[in-house]
C-alpha cells in the first residue's frame, strides 16, 4: 500500500436542505463565503497539505461545482483585456489542479458517497473533506493530520469538543489522550446525551486507509436510514488502531445557517475592502438594539 496521501475525496451530493430554497438547483457547496465557494476553501486546504488528486462526488443538479473548477476562457480573456490581473490570477489559480467526478445516483450517506470512490483510490490512503465544515484558512489541519498519519500508519479523523446538549448532532468518540491525540476506544453516530461516551465529536475531515471500503461493502444502514462513515470506523476500529486529532484553529459549521453566517462575517473582516466599513456597520446595528 502507497503510504503517502495524495488523494481527497469531497462529498458534495447532499440535498442541502437546511438551505432551502437557495439550494433547490445551486449546490449548497457552491454557496458563498464572502466571495469565495464553500468547497473551494475545502479545495485549498487540500492542496496545502500535499494533495494532488480530486475526486468529487457529484449528484443531480451539482453541474456548477464542475463548470467552477473548469477553465472559463472568455472571462479570462475578458479580465486579460480590462486589465484585472488580480481577478484573472484568482480564478487561474486552480485551472491546473486534477478532478474526477462521480455521480452518487442516490443520496445512501456519507458511507456510500466514499464507497463510490474506490476505484480512484484503489490501494492508497487518502482525505475526506466534507466542505461545509470550514476550518480557519489560515490553520493548516489537514496537513497537521497527514503528519500524524505519516507517524502512525493508521486512519485520523478530526475532533472537537462540543456542548453536551448537542453531542445527538455527531458522531462521537471515546479514547485514551495523549496530548492531541486519542486512540480512540470506540464510536457511536449521534448518541443521546446520557449516552455519549464523551463531548468529542467527529468533523469533517479524515485521513482514512483503503481497507475502509471491504467494511463499507457490506455496512448495513445505520442512523436516518442512511450508510454511516462513522458506523463502518467503529468495524475497522476491531482490527486495526484509529486515531483522533482535537483542532487547535477555528472551525464553522457552514452546513447551519448561524454557522454560515458567522463564518461569512469573520473572513469579511479579515478582508482588506471589507473589514473597515463592515466593523462600522456592526457598531451601528449593536447601538441600535442598546
Amino acid at each position: 500500500m502507497e503510504e503517502i496521501v495524495k488523494k481527497v475525496i469531497l462529498p458534495a451530493a447532499g440535498l442541502g436542505t437546511r438551505f432551502l430554497p437557495a439550494t433547490k438547483a445551486s449546490p449548497k457547496e457552491m454557496l458563498p463565503i464572502v466571495d469565495k465557494p464553500l468547497i473551494q476553501y475545502a479545495v485549498e486546504e487540500a492542496i496545502s497539505a500535499g494533495i494532488e488528486e480530486f475526486i468529487i462526488i457529484t449528484g443531480k443538479n451539482k453541474r456548477a461545482i464542475e463548470d467552477h473548477f473548469d477553465a472559463a476562457y472568455r472571462l479570462e480573456e475578458k479580465l486579460k483585456n480590462s486589465g484585472k490581473q488580480q481577478l484573472l490570477k484568482e480564478i487561474n489559480k486552480l485551472n491546473d489542479v486534477h478532478f474526477a467526478y462521480i455521480r452518487q445516483k442516490t443520496a445512501l450517506g456519507l458511507g456510500h458517497a466514499i464507497y463510490c470512490a474506490r476505484p480512484f483510490v484503489s490501494h492508497e490512503p487518502f482525505a475526506v473533506i466534507l466542505s461545509d465544515d470550514v476550518i480557519d484558512p489560515d490553520y493548516p489541519l489537514l496537513a497537521e493530520m497527514v503528519e500524524i498519519y505519516e507517524q502512525k500508519k493508521s486512519p485520523v479523523i478530526a475532533l472537537q469538543e462540543v456542548p453536551w446538549d448537542e453531542v445527538n448532532r455527531y458522531g462521537i468518540i471515546a479514547g485514551e489522550r495523549e496530548d492531541r491525540v486519542f486512540r480512540i476506544s470506540d464510536l457511536v453516530e449521534k448518541p443521546k446525551p446520557d449516552r455519549a461516551p464523551s463531548n468529542l465529536a467527529i468533523i469533517g475531515r479524515y485521513i482514512l486507509t483503503p481497507d475502509i471500503f471491504q467494511v463499507l461493502e457490506s455496512q448495513e444502514p445505520g442512523a436516518g436510514g442512511e450508510i454511516q462513515l462513522t458506523d463502518a470506523l467503529r468495524e475497522l476500529l476491531k482490527k486495526r488502531p484509529i486515531y483522533g486529532y482535537l483542532i487547535k484553529g477555528a472551525r464553522y459549521d457552514a452546513g447551519d445557517k448561524l454557522g454560515f453566517i458567522k463564518a461569512t462575517i469573520d473572513f469579511a473582516l479579515r478582508n482588506s475592502e471589507l473589514a473597515e466599513g463592515l466593523r462600522q456597520y456592526m457598531k451601528e446595528k449593536v447601538a441600535d438594539f442598546r
